[in-house]
């Protein structure tokens, strides 16, 4: 299989409630996360909820990241997704785990790849 990238699918449990209820610092905070590890930023995308909570995505030339918090659950839900060889995931996944203050996580990897490329697929 080819491997085009990684993705972590992370829980992060115990994070401190006022950042992941703070749009601008989230998307601060994203932003430098995907500069962390290497990856060139695009584009960013917020949305803060009433009462509660903040979704975001931030495109990079490699691929995304992506958050959705529940401040009320202290909880966290953080997509990374990074293609090629150069760029490390598990260094904005470190920065995040800091900035947030988080407790406890999960993380899920999948190698993303396909054996060939079938254009007609």
């Amino acid at each position: 299989m080819k491997r085009l990238g990684v993705q972590l699918i992370i829980d992060m449990e115990g994070c401190n409630p006022k950042k992941l209820d703070d749009m601008d610092f989230l998307e601060k905070t994203m932003v430098e996360a995907a500069e962390v590890c290497g990856a060139t930023v695009l584009k960013t995308g917020f949305q803060k909820f009433s009462p509660i909570g903040v979704s975001g995505f931030i495109v990079i030339a490699e691929s995304h990241l992506s958050v959705h918090s529940f401040p009320e659950y202290f909880h966290a839900s953080i997509d990374i997704y990074t293609c090629g060889t150069k760029i490390n995931p598990y260094k904005s996944l470190g920065f995040l785990l800091e900035k947030l203050e988080c407790q406890s996580h999960k993380i899920r990897e999948i190698i993303r790849g396909t054996d060939s490329v079938d254009e007609d697929s």
